[in-house]
């Protein structure tokens, strides 16, 4: 009756559901914060296929990422809504995100888990400083 494909499958709907609910209650920084995690994630699972051989999985994961970086988080930034003030500080996450989608293609084509780290560690350290950004933006928003 069920099989252990039945569990992966539901499991996996359960778990869309899940970041969907997420991301429908979601103020727009927490969204920013779910991209990054996700990256994060699609980074790590492409690490564990690239070390266990799978071509395929460790190629999707990596697409995964890049579309995180180049889709979400680098189509999020607004040089407008930035003012003058904050051109340079978008213009340096801009170059910045494509510098890691750019090691995430090259750890994909050379089967290269140096990449790998140094795009993920680069997501992390952006990733702190915005969740870092969330923290002190969440007292005022109760007072």
């Amino acid at each position: 009756m069920y099989t252990p494909h039945t569990y992966r499958t539901g499991a996996g709907a359960y778990a869309r559901v899940g970041v969907e609910s997420s991301a429908m209650s979601a103020s727009p920084h927490q969204l920013i914060v779910m991209l990054f995690d996700g990256a994060k994630t699609a980074i790590g699972m492409a690490r564990h296929h690239m070390a266990s051989g799978d071509v395929q999985a460790k190629g999707n994961a990596i697409t995964k990422a890049i579309n995180i970086v180049d889709n979400g988080l680098r189509a999020s930034l607004d040089v407008q809504a930035a003012g003058p003030e904050g051109a340079s500080l978008v213009a340096n996450l801009t170059a910045l995100y494509v510098y890691i989608a750019q090691r995430l293609l090259q750890a994909n084509l050379r089967n290269d888990p140096a990449a790998l780290d140094e795009a993920e560690g680069l997501l992390d350290n952006i990733a702190s400083a915005w969740r870092e950004i969330g923290a002190e933006r969440a007292p005022k928003a109760e007072q």
